[in-house]
């Protein structure tokens, strides 16, 4: 029998809903859920630092919630997530607490950290995390870090199946590394068989963007239903050989064309597509169509791992505002613009001027520039104005400049149900790597009662 794992989730707000569809339609033997990114991160570090607790993907509570009915009547079912983002204690610990509520108190529970590099950073005060393009020194940024982490690979994914966990929650580790520790923990496949360890990340590169390899964001959407369009398996052989799949009577499609698509995404160089758990090379790849939504993937090769680990790290720069009016009558083009000059000039009144301003006309090409013209009878438009700068007074001040035009501006503004523009802070990102003899991966496993009663 073929190892059957699934994803469900892409991305932190993915559709809530997919898992409970692909689990009550068929089944699998793991579940994987995807939710970081660079931005995500960053979010995540804004949350942590309003509340110690927070920190990770609450979503993922949802989740578990609509599939718990599930876990409970499919024992050997088990899931693997990075929902833990930056506190996967505290992701744990609130599940513990869900689960322990709903009659799943003994589910172990593992945890894998060790990704978090922050007091690390500003212990060496950055030396050695240069920018990994331009390898300029990160100097100074790194009193403004909020988060820095390793991406770690599969092997304590592994770990923490080996010590019987049924769920496994991590911080940041490779999007491929979910689907890699699964496999290895299912055939027991040697850590330096390149090849092996190579297609099974081939099958977790194919997955891990959920919907996408079945149908979601093709150009040719409209030959299939997405209304439950299916999140997608991999079916991985003891070879190493896989095919791709969805839930019979899904929505979306599996094609050679869909699979082909997601293979060649974010990947750099195809012939060395560098993870935590091996060097893939796409190249090899053979990719041929089964028919009823079956795709075979074959002849992944891979080679030796890096020595280092990828590093995504935050820092805070400043801060953004953006606010957005609709423009309506027939010269909506040319009363938008001289709106945008209005808030201009009045901030110019207060001795005000932004590091940077964005004006656009949403409906009038700007969403596409040089891809289209707008028409001649345009009666409304957008204006959306976004601003950045390093003095948040600056920006209070470019958010109190809307309403204003309620009363002393043109006719022909609406839009204002939204109110005044929010002042955000904004953080940058600063791609860097890290010698894998500075991480320390940590496993932990407990039973969600256990870690309910570490909640703080």
């Amino acid at each position: 029998m073929s190892l059957r794992i699934a994803n469900a989730a892409g991305f932190w707000g993915d559709w809530t809903l997919a898992p409970r569809q692909l689990l009550e339609t068929t089944e699998v033997d793991f579940l994987t859920l995807e939710y970081l990114a660079e931005l995500t991160l960053s979010i995540m570090a804004r949350q942590r630092n309003k509340d110690s607790a927070s920190g990770f993907a609450r979503d993922f509570l949802n989740v578990v919630d609509q599939i718990a009915p599930v876990l409970k009547r499919q024992s050997e079912l088990k899931l693997v997530t990075n929902a833990g983002g930056l506190n996967p204690h505290a992701c744990a610990a609130a599940l513990g607490k869900q689960l322990s509520e709903c009659g799943l108190g003994d589910l172990p529970i593992g945890v894998v950290a060790g990704d978090d590099l922050i007091d690390q950073i500003r212990d060496k005060q950055g030396a050695g995390y240069d920018h990994f393009d331009t390898g300029q020194p990160l100097e100074d940024r790194v009193d403004r870090a909020v988060s820095a982490n390793a991406y770690l690979g599969a092997q304590p994914i592994c770990e923490a199946l080996q010590q019987g966990s049924r769920i496994v929650i991590t911080g940041r580790v490779a999007d491929a590394s979910l689907t890699v520790g699964p496999a290895m923990y299912h055939y027991g496949w040697d850590w330096e068989d390149w090849n092996r360890v190579a297609a099974a990340s081939v099958a977790g590169h194919l997955i891990e963007c959920g919907a996408q390899v079945t149908g979601g964001y093709r150009t040719d959407w409209r030959d299939c239903s997405l209304t439950k369009i299916g999140y997608p398996i991999v079916e991985i052989d003891h070879d190493g050989q896989l095919v791709v799949t969805k839930p019979d009577g899904s929505g979306g499609r599996v094609t050679r064309q869909s699979v082909i698509e997601q293979i060649v995404y974010e990947i750099g160089d195809p012939a060395a597509y560098y993870t935590p758990d091996v060097v893939v090379d796409f190249t090899t790849l053979e990719v041929a169509a089964l028919g009823d939504d079956r795709v075979a993937v074959r002849g992944a090769t891979g080679n030796p791992r890096p020595e280092t680990l990828k590093v995504s790290l935050a820092y805070a720069d400043g801060y953004q505002a953006s606010g957005q009016l609709l423009i309506y009558g027939r010269d909506c083009i040319v009363k938008a613009r001289i709106v945008a000059d209005l808030i201009r000039e009045r901030l110019g009144l207060e001795g005000i001027e932004l590091e940077s301003m964005n004006i656009e006309l949403l409906g009038a090409g700007d969403g596409v520039p040089g891809l289209t013209s707008p028409p001649t009878d345009m009666r409304e438009v957008m204006l959306r104005i976004s601003a950045f700068d390093h003095r948040r007074e600056a920006l209070e001040a470019f958010a109190k400049q809307f309403a204003p035009l309620i009363t002393n501006g043109p006719a022909g503004l609406a839009g204002y149900a939204q109110g005044r523009p929010v002042v955000r802070a904004t953080y940058a990102y600063w791609p860097t790597v890290v010698d894998r003899d500075n991480v320390t991966p940590t496993c932990k496993v407990q039973t969600a009662e256990q870690w309910n009663q570490q909640r703080t």
